[in-house]
């Protein structure tokens, strides 16, 4: 509850604490939950007027139907519709209906699932069949918590939920964009010219239960327009829909996609591919890490860790033991210990490394496609063709490789290994063979092959990968080369060799870190491409200035016989509150520029960063302006170069979510990926934070987070600090697991309203009976009378009917008053009078 609500929250707390205070159990009623009170000590006028009924028994619920959010072990899921009834063998008890739906998404394991048992018409779950099974009920918050023994759920994690959680969203249509514009007048020798452009991307898309229908579009400058007028050509460059298979851990597309393979080269085309989806996999299943082995005399813990942190813990029986689920991060050398359950302590260490051809010991990752073919028109330009290929974790220092891919005239295989050196680092190696039939009847036939390698040295803190060495054979030719060929009559590339060494290190004693980076191509027929840069940073701190960071970057590109060479260098300071202030230089070719620049961080949404800088006879001045609003990131600059240019330009990221719940424009993610709509019971201005983001509700009390991962647990957080006094919510957090692209729904109860003091009558002049209760349009309790018709009333409008309750039933309507005090005030004993149901018009 909201700490600025306190008050409004006090009384309704001290009533239910008051009530339970004067309880006594009765050891010969007709249920062990059963509950007397001792009435004779309350003071009050009428004690033969209260109604205690609601708290008669222990958690008792009264039968009807509640919209609770459910939470298992704790780890809340989702919000559900609740029937409570009675049991076959207590009519006048009450328990919770679980449904078969409900159910299947607990994440129960298969086998226990099967063993469970249904009544009243093989609607509900029989309680008693999962043993163990706990259940308590908080209507002040609206959660229905479920105890299930861990060893019937399916594996969880941390931050993942097991495929039977996974939410696959609702229903919608969404619109993602950038747009950028720009202004340049330009100044030549002669005469002057303007440009004005305009461009962007973005993704529009419409979800359909598991299906994402989506539509890639691209905005440039329309090269033949006149430079005096805004245009730009626009097209769609991508059709296609996809939908997660969880069944295979794998995503299904079809329409317009690209070849994305391990083992072949890229490109596009129009058909149907299915491939594992690692996202799919818990955190610390993706990738490829080391299955840790051993043997255990007794119960044991098992401890791994590295250079003295614990990086997994856990307890085993004795025998055999196997551990999968280290995280793919895990570099160099861990350091495994067994602690029996006698005291005694065995230590054993494991070596590993990473290169992207390892696959985890005992799992399989595929991909296949089938199509033809594409070009950016939306046209066919390519025979038909299949693919697959497969990485297959044999063991835990071998994975095998391969695929192959096969059209009219062309096909080609590969065949590959991977094998973790421990000590000395990890390896993979690959033949790929090829032969193509061309248009004028030639066939080429040749292979290809690749070496990769990598390491990281932790005693010398550096990493270095040695990311192939590919050698290809002159006849050789990749499916893409192939189709390049079928549509323009000659080859291009037909590369020969190519290998890119890149390495990084760290200098702890003098706070430097290095990073080098260098490529070589070669080609049968074209000039030698070479590719070389260099980063070092370093942080010093001289005197009382502190975090000092000066950086170097250098390269070199050697491309169809061009040269370009390139130095940055700078050094920034911190200054102010929250400022930087930097120099640096940059060289390219025979242009230097030095550059003296200001950034400062203004607040949560707003940066800026002014520059000035001199190259040559030329003075230089620009400022940038970036600012996070609740539907877009706004981004301004204007620059200015004396004797050259004159620039100014804006740019908008954002998108736009329209669903049956409700619509809202809101910050963008990733293009048309998942979003989760979050509904505050139509109150606006309602605070809503997601990881790193802050957003307010907006008028129809909707709003959107696009800064979420698929397939891991986000959260949604109505943020309590940031909360209006006259605004209560009785649940600030929601969990939930969404699959990729969904359009994700969370709702809030939120109360709005004005608070106060009042006095309810009835319309004889009598009150309602101590302990009944006061609820809302939406069936939200907002207040407990007290004695003589007191109470303490939250979030009320007015004009609106609310109700007041009594045994177990609506008794009585009252009609707000058209003014209430303003926002701020409350409300100081209020007369109301409570009518007859059916008197005033009320939404039950």
């Amino acid at each position: 509850m909201h700490s600025k609500s306190i008050k409004a929250s006090a009384v309704i707390f001290a009533m239910y604490s008051l009530a339970f205070s004067l309880c006594l159990h009765v050891p010969n009623a007709n249920s062990e939950d059963e509950i007397q009170f001792n009435t004779s000590i309350l003071d009050i006028n009428d004690k033969n007027n209260f109604d205690l009924s609601q708290f008669s028994k222990k958690g008792f619920i009264l039968p009807g139907t509640y919209q609770l959010m459910v939470k298992i072990n704790g780890q809340s899921t989702e919000e559900m519709e609740v029937i409570f009834r009675a049991p076959e063998d207590d009519p006048n008890g009450s328990e919770a209906c679980l449904t078969r739906d409900m159910v299947s998404l607990f994440g129960i394991k298969p086998d226990i699932l099967e063993k469970l048992q249904w009544n009243d018409k093989d609607q509900c779950l029989r309680l008693n069949s999962l043993n163990g099974l706990t259940i308590d009920v908080t209507l002040a918050t609206s959660s229905l918590a479920l105890g299930i023994p861990q060893a019937y759920l399916e594996y969880t994690d941390t931050n993942w939920d097991p495929p039977s959680r996974w939410d696959n969203g609702i229903s919608g249509v969404l619109v993602d964009y950038y747009i950028n514009a720009q202004s340049i007048d330009r100044q030549h020798e002669s005469r002057s010219s303007s440009d004005y452009t305009l461009s962007g991307n973005g993704t529009t898309g419409v979800n359909l239960g598991a299906w994402r229908l989506r539509a890639d579009w691209q905005m440039s400058p329309d090269s033949t327009s006149s430079t005096s007028a805004m245009s730009s050509d626009m097209e769609w460059s991508r059709f296609y829909a996809y939908r997660p298979i969880p069944a295979l851990a794998a995503k299904l597309t079809v329409g317009e996609d690209y070849l994305y393979s391990d083992i072949f080269d890229s490109f596009r085309f129009t058909g149907a591919g299915l491939k594992s989806d690692n996202n799919m996999l818990p955190p610390n299943l993706r990738g490829y890490a080391p299955e840790v082995t051993g043997v255990a005399n007794s119960n044991a813990r098992v401890t791994i860790s590295q250079e003295g942190r614990v990086l997994y813990e856990t307890q085993v029986a004795s025998g055999p033991f196997s551990i999968q689920n280290l995280s793919d991060n895990i570099r160099g050398k861990l350091d495994v210990k067994i602690s029996e359950a006698d005291g005694s302590i065995r230590e054993f260490q494991v070596e590993t490394a990473n290169i992207p051809y390892l696959t985890r010991p005992g799992t399989v990752r595929y991909s296949t496609a089938v199509g033809r073919a594409s070009s950016w028109s939306h046209s066919v330009n390519g025979p038909l063709f299949a693919t697959g290929e497969f990485s297959w974790g044999v063991s835990n220092g071998w994975s095998l490789f391969g695929g192959s891919i096969v059209s009219d005239n062309y096909w080609a295989t590969a065949a590959g290994i991977g094998r973790d050196l421990f000590t000395i680092g990890a390896v993979s190696f690959d033949i790929t063979q090829s032969k193509a039939t061309l248009p004028d009847d030639s066939t080429l036939q040749g292979r290809s092959f690749r070496l990769d390698y990598s390491k990281s040295f932790d005693e010398l803190d550096a990493n270095i990968s040695f990311a192939g060495y590919r050698f290809s054979e002159r006849d050789f030719m990749s499916m893409a080369e192939y189709l390049d060929a079928l549509d323009t009559g000659e080859r291009s590339e037909n590369r020969k060799e190519m290998y890119t060494i890149t390495a990084n290190k760290r200098f702890d004693s003098i706070g430097l870190t290095a990073y080098l980076n260098y490529t070589h191509e070669t080609y049968w027929e074209k000039p030698v491409n070479d590719r070389y840069s260099i980063t070092a940073s370093h942080n010093v701190d001289i005197g009382p200035i502190k975090n000092i960071n000066l950086s170097l970057s250098a390269y070199r590109n050697e491309y169809e016989q061009e040269t370009d060479d390139g130095m940055y260098l700078s050094m920034s300071v911190p200054f102010g509150d929250g400022g930087t202030v930097s120099y640096n230089v940059s060289n390219s070719g025979s242009n230097t520029e030095q550059q003296v620049s200001y950034n400062k961080h203004l607040s949560e949404n707003t940066d800026y960063r002014i520059s000035t800088g001199y190259s040559g006879s030329s003075n230089s001045l620009s400022a940038n302006v970036t600012h996070k609003t609740d539907i877009a990131l706004i981004n301004g600059n204007v620059s200015y170069k004396s004797d050259e240019y004159t620039q100014l330009g804006i740019s908008l990221q954002g998108s736009g979510t329209a669903t049956m719940k409700g619509a809202a424009l809101h910050r963008s993610g990733m293009n048309g990926g998942t979003r989760l709509m979050v509904d505050t019971d139509g109150v606006s201005g309602v605070p809503v934070r997601g990881y790193g983001t802050s957003v307010y509700s907006n008028v129809f009390g909707t709003s959107v987070l696009g800064d979420v991962n698929s397939y891991y647990r986000n959260s949604a957080k109505i943020d309590l600090d940031k909360l209006d006094q006259n605004t209560e919510v009785r649940r600030s957090v929601a969990d939930l697991t969404m699959t990729e692209g969904a359009i994700g729904y969370r709702h809030f109860d939120v109360i709005s309203g004005s608070k106060g003091m009042a006095v309810i009558r009835l319309k004889d002049g009598s009150y309602p009976p101590f302990g009944a209760t006061v609820h809302n349009t939406n069936n939200e309790e907002v207040g407990l009378v007290n004695d003589s018709g007191s109470v303490y009333l939250s979030g009320i409008n007015a004009g609106e009917t609310i109700s007041v309750r009594w045994n177990g039933e609506s008794q009585c309507v009252i009609g707000i008053p058209d003014t209430l005090p303003l926002n701020n005030e409350k409300i100081a004993n209020m007369l109301l009078t409570c009518r007859p149901v059916g008197s005033l018009t009320m939404q039950e």
